[in-house]
């Protein structure tokens, strides 16, 4: 008789706890009210749906298949994974090489660009007469960096005949293949990225404009010099924004095409010595007509970035200070 009471009892809270979740939901459907924010939000929302949500899943629908364009769709699961991540197959090997190049590039240009971004940032922080023409001059190339244009001036610079071996010839040094030479190809490219460091240098500007001034006051007074101050003062003080503009620039790099396309005297030249992930997906996806490669191989890319992401965030606490 109890157990058929508890029964009893059990099943009415259950039915009172439905019926409470239900109520709840009519409740929050009849508050919604239809404003005018909503329809000029649709473009935007269409936009994501149909450029950002779409791609993203559908490049890892074609991950799973074997696609090209004038053949029929062949689902084989994840072998595309297994072929560029072990396998000694021609897109193994180079999708691995390519993996490899990438992490060089990054591994150069994310804190070169933070170096020299910081540096500038503090130098054109002094409020001299005519400072706002040098912060404007030094954004300019951070706007012209990405295109073809700049990419093929880059190349007339380094190239045998260009500007840097003319100027090295003034001082009897031979001329060096700087885009023909494995070893120095890549730290061109990160030159060229670390060219364009305009828009990390207004970042920390904006940072170190924020940094209270009484603070450097009573470091002088204990004695503390400029550098000093930069140490324990400065750097602690701007660490969320240095977190900030590592993470944007790791995205960036990993995702690079124009340079390594454009500025050697082939794509990814010489000998592959450029070949960043990103022309490795084009060159599988546009030129090898093998889409299921190129769709592996972009996933592959995501999961990267978001696994140093999530790496750079998880380990923050231990050096980024939020001023509270």
């Amino acid at each position: 008789m109890s157990s058929q009471t508890s029964r009893v009892e059990g099943h009415s809270v259950g039915v009172a706890i439905d019926e409470n979740r239900d109520a709840a939901i009519k409740a929050k459907v009849s508050r919604f009210k239809w404003s005018d924010a909503y329809l000029y939000l649709l473009p935007w929302f269409i936009g994501v749906l149909v450029f950002r949500a779409y791609p993203f899943f559908n490049a890892f629908r074609i991950s799973m298949i074997n696609q090209r364009i004038g053949r029929p769709e062949e689902f084989v699961g994840l072998a595309n994974f297994q072929e560029i991540l072990f396998q000694t197959t021609m897109h193994g090997n180079l999708f691995r090489h390519s993996l490899m190049v990438t992490f060089r590039y990054v591994a150069l240009t994310v804190p070169l660009v933070l170096v020299v971004a910081l540096f500038v940032a503090f130098v054109l922080n002094f409020k001299v007469k005519g400072i706002g023409f040098f912060r404007t001059a030094f954004y300019i190339p951070s706007i012209l960096g990405g295109s073809v244009s700049v990419a093929l001036l880059w190349r007339a610079v380094f190239g045998n005949q260009g500007l840097i071996n003319s100027f090295i010839g003034i001082f009897g040094i031979e001329p060096v293949g700087w885009l023909v030479t494995s070893g120095t190809a890549l730290i061109v490219m990160s030159l060229l990225r670390a060219w364009q460091f305009g828009s990390v240098m207004l970042i920390f500007l904006s940072a170190l404009q924020n940094v209270p001034a009484s603070l450097y006051e009573a470091a002088s007074i204990d004695g503390a010099k400029k550098f000093r101050q930069f140490l324990t003062i400065t750097i602690p003080i701007i660490t969320p924004t240095i977190l900030f503009n590592i993470i944007n620039l790791l995205v960036a790099s990993f995702q690079e095409f124009n340079a390594p396309f454009l500025v050697p005297p082939g794509p990814g030249g010489p000998v592959n010595a450029t070949l960043l992930l990103n022309l490795f997906i084009y060159d599988r996806a546009f030129v090898m007509n093998n889409f299921g490669i190129a769709g592996a191989a972009s996933w592959i890319m995501f999961i990267i970035i978001m696994a140093f992401t999530g790496i750079l965030i998880k380990f923050s606490d231990r050096w980024v200070f939020y001023n509270d």
